[in-house]
Parts: C-alpha cells; sequence; structure tokens
C-alpha cells in the first residue's frame, strides 16, 4: 500500500494561510522534491482551483507570471505533469492531468492507496483534515517558518482525537524554516 502524506507551510503559531508566509528558493526546490516523490496529489477543490490558477499557466505557455522567480519554474512544471485527484461535491470536471473522486472519501481514498507506486500527496486544510480524521494520512511534512502571523487559518482545529506522531525526519533551512517530518502511530 503506498503511504498518504501531507505536507504544508505553516507558522509557529499554527497559522496556514499561504500569504501570511512565503517560501525562499530553498524551500521551494525542497517542496518540489516532495512532490516529485508522489505518484498523484489528492486536491480539495479550493486547493486544486488555487493551485490550477497559479502554475498551470506557467507551464503551459513558459510565460513567468508578475510576482513569481525564475526558480519557482521546476515547481510549476512538477505540480503541472503531476497525476491529480480532486475531492469536490460541486465541480462537474476537471482537467489538469486530474480526475474527480466521488463517493465516499473514505473508500475512495483507500482504494488509490492500494494501487502500487511510491505514494500519494495532499494539501491543503479542510481535506487534510477529514482524512486524519479518518486515519488516512501516513506521514505529516510541516515546514515551520520563523514567524506568528497572528491570525488563522490553524491546522486540525476541532480535531475530534489527537493524532501521535513519531519524528522521523528533520530539515533545517537558512532562513531559519525547519521541516519536521512524521509518521502516524
Amino acid at each position: 500500500m503506498r503511504p498518504l502524506r501531507y505536507g504544508i507551510n505553516v507558522t509557529l503559531d499554527g497559522c496556514c494561510d499561504h500569504l501570511a508566509m512565503g517560501p525562499d528558493e530553498e524551500q521551494h526546490h525542497y517542496w518540489t522534491a516532495y512532490l516529485a516523490q508522489a505518484d498523484a496529489l489528492i486536491f480539495g477543490r479550493v486547493t486544486y482551483q488555487m493551485m490550477e490558477e497559479a502554475w498551470r499557466p506557467w507551464a503551459q505557455t513558459g510565460v513567468m507570471p508578475d510576482g513569481m522567480a525564475p526558480w519557482m519554474e521546476p515547481f510549476a512544471r512538477t505540480i503541472h505533469a503531476a497525476r491529480k485527484y480532486v475531492v469536490s461535491r460541486t465541480l462537474d470536471h476537471v482537467d489538469w492531468n486530474a480526475e474527480l473522486l466521488r463517493g465516499d472519501l473514505k473508500t475512495a481514498v483507500q482504494q488509490i492507496k492500494e494501487q502500487p507506486g511510491r505514494g500519494l500527496s495532499v494539501a491543503g486544510v479542510a481535506l487534510p483534515f477529514a482524512l486524519a480524521e479518518l486515519g488516512l494520512i501516513d506521514e505529516y511534512e510541516f515546514l515551520v517558518h520563523p514567524r506568528i502571523a497572528g491570525h488563522g487559518p490553524a491546522l486540525f482545529a476541532g480535531l475530534s482525537k489527537p493524532v501521535d506522531l513519531t519524528l522521523v525526519g528533520r530539515h533545517e533551512f537558512r532562513s531559519g524554516a525547519v521541516a519536521m517530518r512524521y509518521e502516524a502511530r
């Protein structure tokens, strides 16, 4: 069974608003390698649409959008090429190497996990919360930025029971950020 990994940027106070922190070049390379180790990505509707809007045009046209740095291109190419599954009750169709996951979330994700491969990656906030509630996430990767945001959204707020984790990896960045990888016990 291939593992389901959840990776996210977060501030010291648990804020996971992507506008509250800006990954630098070193961190972008880190996340590019992280995505490249997955056979497929699983997104909720909001994350899928946000990622598609940000990265698809650049990867398709090669024209860098305003505000993007050239060192972000490998991430754009990696996420563009990745197979994607999208969990949504409101979308009728998706493209961008994607297919909709319908029906019972637990059953649908378990079926994907049972396929052979290196692993799956999930991103976002709401969908990983639901998957954590169902006990489906095998690894958690938190890239903790040395910043206190003072606002939310916060990770896993309202989780019905604790999830115990074992630290299995750690990487320190020049910026002072630290990536910590945990396995669910």
